[in-house]
């Protein structure tokens, strides 16, 4: 029989650069807003930004992302070829190798000598990537696809905070104390209080979809995003509020 059970360990390679990418991307570009919006910029400046902050952000993703798991594919090949060499000069040994996993696993000593040289006598390799090394095909690196999920989320989440910063001139909200007009500490405070507003929901909606994916606490999802995202926005809003220019 075919082991036709779904379980969501599948899900890892690209559940975990997908939320990377759409987490950064809230996180960086609402961040990079607010900071700038804090320190009186002009709105075309804010957007300017925001846009700068996403391109570049995404190619950083995706670069980053590609080298780091390309150094971890180079690390498993440079095991498995170890492995390959081992069974090819001292194979006995080898099998003496799973042997002793077995048994640590709770094997008897002879049905483990008999899973060990089944096994081996069927993908000897394959035995021993799994069972020695732990790599298997749920967990094998795929650079080109961390890349490219790693970039297209991290683009969508950063278009979230940047879409409110552009809409934000034509919302009621915009034409309190003449925001768009005046570059005054006040006057800036419904463009960060709004983009922060969005940018935390947007990540506990990303937390809690994330979590229900995996199969994890959803609360506990939600608390860990949001405490980080207010934190990164805290602290660029007070860079920006420090350092800021100020009007004429």
């Amino acid at each position: 029989m075919r082991h036709s059970e779904f379980h969501r360990a599948h899900r890892i390679g690209w559940l975990r650069a997908a939320v990377l990418g759409a987490n950064d991307g809230i996180v960086s570009t609402s961040s990079l807003v607010i900071g700038v919006a804090a320190a009186h910029a002009d709105l075309p400046t804010i957007i300017v930004t925001g846009v700068a902050g996403l391109v570049a952000g995404a190619m950083s993703m995706a670069a980053g992302e590609y080298v780091s798991v390309s150094s971890q594919v180079d690390t498993e090949q440079a095991d498995l070829n170890r492995e390959r060499k081992e069974l090819a000069e001292n194979h006995h040994h080898e099998v003496n190798e799973l042997k002793a996993i077995y048994i640590d696993r709770g094997l008897e000593p002879e049905l483990a000598q008999q899973v060990a040289q089944q096994l081996m006598a069927h993908d000897a390799l394959g035995a021993h990537a799994r069972d020695e090394l732990g790599l298997t095909e749920i967990t094998t690196a795929r650079p080109l696809q961390a890349a490219i999920v790693s970039a297209l989320t991290f683009s969508l989440g950063a278009s979230l905070p940047l879409l409110m910063v552009m809409i934000f001139p034509h919302l009621p909200l915009a034409h309190i104390n003449q925001i768009i007009i005046d570059n005054t500490r006040l006057d800036t405070m419904p463009l960060i209080a709004t983009v922060g507003s969005i940018s935390l929901l947007s990540l506990m909606l990303l937390g809690g979809l994330s979590a229900l994916t995996g199969g994890a606490s959803v609360l506990k999802a939600i608390a860990r995003v949001t405490f980080w995202g207010t934190l990164s926005m805290v602290i660029t809003a007070s860079v920006g509020f420090l350092f800021g220019t100020t009007s004429g």
